[in-house]
């Protein structure tokens, strides 16, 4: 998101939104959902952190976005060279530019926010880039409905961004239809599917530390006269059990019982209990929140695409491309108010090798239309418009 507020004129009173709800934005809000462990934190321990479908379907799409290149251009040219592809490439001294927009991306399918800081230098341009953790932010808003500042705190220390003309932050967010400040993350759509996923893992593992099937029972006959087991002697039977016959290191080792003590096994097969289809179903959830095709992480029993090609076709021209687009553009905006500059950053679709085959038949269409001039051909390929001295053939 590029602040509105950059638009602003050179008066000094500020701008007031148009919309008459402007005033009477939710002030209470802290960016997450109703439910405590669905706060951001929560969310990308249990998502990201404890989840493999979770985890790489955050790395998939933010290490995809951040590869993708980048071109900047104004409506007469296209630069090769520019302060601010300088910037860019060069972020700071920990980063380069994949790194620190892996990092935006990921911020933002984490927490539905990504956060930019621009650190002043003697020019006009901020001299580094750092991505801010969005779990640390909030947004204090003002009486007009706008940001007036940014507060990052971390323990019980708090540094306070002014969002004056050229603001220092670039928060970027998803959309949120009930939040005025914070944006929704797919984090927290996937939630329910997570939770039921992680479950089936937990379920999993515990069947595999018991031999992959339930306990069974030991019955006791009465032998001797008695009718049950003495309190000793079931204390006894409980700790020679799980010392000696429970755990995968004990697994398939002989039960010697004795005094009348039979085993009744007790078990359930595979499609009894479904839990490796809830499993699936479960990891399918997970990746269409995110807007990653099943097959491309491996998930069985999808066939909603021909073959893999396909799915990383649809991949990028549905959930890449979106994406960094629209992240590539606010950051542009906001790094071109820096020096009043009109330009526009985008990937380049003609480097993007997923899309080739679209791309060629997208550019023999335009080559092929002759009732197009030279300028319309170029507009429609998203182009600039010719330098002086081009013929238009």
């Amino acid at each position: 998101m590029v602040f509105d507020f950059f638009r602003r004129g050179s008066t000094d009173a500020p701008e007031q939104k148009a919309s008459a709800t402007g005033p009477v934005v939710t002030w209470h809000s802290a960016g997450r959902v109703a439910w405590s462990p669905r706060d951001t934190v929560s969310l990308t321990k249990t998502g990201f952190s404890g989840n493999p479908v979770g985890y790489r379907s955050v790395k998939l799409i933010a290490e995809a976005a951040a590869a993708l290149p980048l071109v900047l251009q104004d409506s007469a040219q296209r630069f090769e060279a520019h302060p601010i592809l300088s910037l860019i490439a060069s972020p700071n001294a920990a980063q380069g530019r994949a790194e620190l927009f892996e990092a935006l991306y990921g911020q933002l399918l984490l927490s539905g926010n990504g956060y930019l800081e621009a650190v002043a230098g003697e020019q006009e341009l901020p001299l580094e880039l750092h991505v801010l953790r969005s779990d640390r932010m909030s947004v204090v808003p003002g009486q007009d409905g706008w940001p007036v500042a940014y507060e990052y705190a971390v323990a019980n220390r708090k540094h306070r961004f002014d969002a004056t003309e050229h603001s220092p932050v670039c928060h970027i967010k998803n959309f949120h239809p009930q939040d005025d400040h914070y944006g929704f993350s797919p984090m927290q759509a996937a939630a329910m599917a997570l939770d039921v996923h992680n479950s089936a893992s937990r379920w999993s593992k515990a069947l595999l530390d018991n031999a992959a099937r339930p306990s069974g029972a030991i019955v006791y006959n009465g032998s001797e006269g008695q009718s049950s087991l003495s309190s000793d002697q079931y204390d006894r039977l409980v700790s020679e059990m799980e010392s000696h016959h429970q755990g995968a290191r004990n697994a398939g080792r002989p039960m010697l019982l004795e005094g009348g003590l039979d085993w009744k096994p007790m078990g359930f097969s595979p499609s009894d209990m479904e839990f490796q289809k809830t499993k699936e179903s479960a990891a399918r959830e997970i990746a269409l929140a995110f807007g990653v095709p099943p097959m491309l992480l491996g998930i069985q029993g999808d066939a909603t695409y021909a073959n893999y090609q396909e799915a990383n076709r649809a991949f990028y021209r549905l959930t890449v491309l979106p994406l960094a687009t629209r992240v590539a553009a606010s950051v542009g905006a906001w790094l071109s108010a820096f020096s009043d500059e009109t330009v526009t950053l985008k990937p380049d679709l003609d480097q993007v090798s997923a899309l080739s085959a679209d791309r060629d038949a997208q550019w023999a269409r335009v080559a092929a239309a002759d009732f197009l001039t030279v300028a319309e051909k170029r507009a429609l390929l998203g182009l600039p418009a010719q330098a002086d001295g081009e013929l238009d053939e």
